[in-house]
């Protein structure tokens, strides 16, 4: 095989080894329910209980995050899915910690 060969099949190698590149996913928390946040159906509930710390603690001018307090409203939260599978998770934590409502 000629260098020409070679460096040509690497290429096409090469091409072939590339990540195929993904499309950006946005979210809309405000439709996201109980079922999808405690079954994984959306991403992590981790992290979307961190979002929606953030979210509520931004709306309050809270900048500080007590990670203690954060799990616990997390198990209670899960609590109050496990019982009330289509209600929307923000509503149900307006429910729960008398968040503010989203402004819209």
């Amino acid at each position: 095989m000629s260098k020409r060969m070679l460096a040509a099949c690497g290429l096409v190698l090469a091409l072939f080894a590339l990540p195929v590149a993904q499309a950006q996913v946005t979210i809309d928390m405000a439709k996201i329910n109980c079922e999808q946040f405690l079954g994984y159906k959306i991403i992590n509930p981790n992290d979307i209980a961190m979002w929606l710390s953030g979210y509520y603690n931004a709306q309050r001018s809270n900048t500080i995050i007590d990670t203690e307090t954060l799990a616990a409203q997390k198990r209670e939260l899960q609590d109050y899915c496990l019982q009330n599978l289509k209600v929307p998770i923000m509503q149900a934590i307006e429910k729960l910690f008398h968040a503010p409502a989203p402004a819209k």
